[in-house]
């Protein structure tokens, strides 16, 4: 079981950037994958990025591809989502995620965080 805790999230101006983290305890995040989930208010939650175990893979949706980068590092705990030229309609809750397989289908995802706000003004 891992334990994840978000943060970094915010306002941010349209073209903006942040960059979220997630910290993790528990002995098995260093052979988890790791995810990165957001809900927008009214709609179901949507793959953003997710990353192997050791970080030799990653993968993104369509709509973020190009503007995000999803990394970890182990030595730390910790899973990063770098957010650059941000737009409006990224705003949402996101989560982080572990589970065996860097996956979009977030039902196979074991642990998850308790999300962080990140809004996007226009």
């Amino acid at each position: 079981q891992v334990q994840l805790v978000e943060s970094g999230g915010g306002l941010v101006q349209a073209g903006g950037s942040l960059r979220l983290s997630c910290a993790a305890s528990g002995r098995t995040f260093s052979s988890s994958a790791m995810a990165w989930f957001r809900q927008a208010p009214g709609k179901e939650r949507e793959f953003v990025a997710s990353i192997t175990w050791n970080g030799g893979n990653t993968y993104y949706a369509t709509f973020v591809k190009g503007r995000f980068t999803v990394s970890r590092d182990n030595a730390k705990n910790t899973l990063y989502l770098q957010m650059n030229s941000l737009k409006p309609e990224d705003t949402a809750v996101y989560y982080c995620a572990a589970g065996p397989m860097p996956i979009a289908d977030d039902s196979r995802y074991d642990d998850w965080g308790q999300g962080t706000q990140v809004t996007v003004s226009s």
